[in-house]
């Protein structure tokens, strides 16, 4: 059951933010950025509360005679529908995660397997990329190590669009493959990891990061993927002593390249932070898909069979081809839909 008053709040409220734009009073657009999360669920609300009302009036008609026949059609209609409203405005009730509207910090990094792993680890970046294109996301190419093979040793990316972090964060975690090398010529299949993580996009207003607390050293960069050798010292590294955070950046501009390493500091940081309040809110649901650990082994992608398999959701799919050409909707709604109905039944 859906608490009235909960409602009532949330129309006041919206209401009221409605008015502050129109009068153009407050912050615009802060009050921008709350009408457009309340409006959904404000017209969620009405629909909900507009098949209660005709549920309401189809029953009382069928003490009409006239009227008792286009009830009893009716009826049936209305009852089914407002499960769904129901269900439908419990979901859009729930407490939204702040980072989703943010821009993400994508990172890569080969796992055991040598060089077979960071040839997979280039695999994942294209399966992202083509994924970030599909969706019409900007995709920023912050600092790239490229493996003597073409595989990737380390991969930043910053990623900016609508809800990329919503979409993206349960990618996070230890992603495996089986598949014959291309480096064996035995034939034999190897399984190999990659971790990925996934993190949303830090402000200043965030994380306040103290400059005793970092280290910044300049040094020269070979440029992304070793392309080129830049002959000023441009590259930045900057360490975070309180917690060893080591960033580099390699752009040609060590203005810029400061800007990016500490952007991606702050998302880290930010990312820590978001974890020490998880783990003190759910330690006794660690496996919770969402759950952020880096460790976690979540996915498995059998070449063999053509199989990707998330573990977390016992979801298993045999279009691989396509899953690493970028076509992620199916896994990451399924991952959406799980985690959603953990949320319900924690409130429930």
């Amino acid at each position: 059951m859906i608490p009235a008053d909960r409602l009532h709040q949330i129309r006041d409220r919206f209401e009221y933010v409605q008015a502050c734009m129109a009068e153009g009073r407050g912050d615009i657009a802060a009050l921008g950025r709350e009408y457009a999360d309340l409006k959904p669920v404000v017209d969620q609300i009405a629909e909900w509360e507009t098949l209660q009302a005709d549920l309401a009036e189809a029953e009382e008609m069928l003490s009409d005679p006239e009227m008792k026949a286009l009830a009893e059609e009716e009826l049936p209609q209305l009852r089914a529908r407002i499960p769904e409203a129901e269900h439908a405005l419990q979901l859009a009730l729930l407490p939204r995660d702040a980072a989703d509207a943010r821009p993400a910090i994508l990172e890569i990094r080969p796992g055991t397997g040598g060089d077979e792993a960071a040839l997979f680890a280039g695999d994942l970046a294209r399966m992202y990329q083509r994924y970030a294109e599909t969706r019409g996301w900007r995709w920023e190419v912050i600092e790239e190590q490229m493996s003597e093979l073409g595989g990737i040793k380390e991969l930043v990316v910053r990623i900016e669009g609508e809800n990329v972090f919503a979409r993206l964060k349960f990618e996070s975690g230890v992603h495996r493959v089986q598949r014959v090398p291309e480096t064996e010529s035995g034939g034999r299949i190897h399984t190999s990891a990659a971790t990925v993580a996934v993190l949303p996009e830090a402000e200043a207003v965030d994380i306040e990061i103290n400059a005793n607390d970092i280290r910044i050293d300049t040094m020269r960069s070979s440029g992304a993927g070793g392309q080129h050798v830049n002959t000023t010292d441009s590259a930045v590294r900057i360490t975070h002593i309180p917690t060893g955070l080591v960033v580099t950046s390699s752009e040609k501009s060590q203005h810029r390249n400061r800007e990016i390493a500490m952007n991606v500091l702050r998302a880290r940081l930010y990312d820590m932070e978001r974890q020490k309040a998880a783990d003190s809110r759910a330690s006794d649901r660690k496996a919770q898909v969402g759950s952020g650990d880096r460790s976690e082994r979540i996915r498995t992608y059998n070449f063999p069979q053509g199989r990707m398999t998330d573990h977390r959701i016992g979801l298993t799919l045999y279009r691989l081809e396509s899953i690493l050409g970028g076509d992620l909707d199916e896994i990451i709604d399924a991952l959406t839909a799980d985690a959603q109905a953990a949320l319900l039944a924690e409130m429930a």
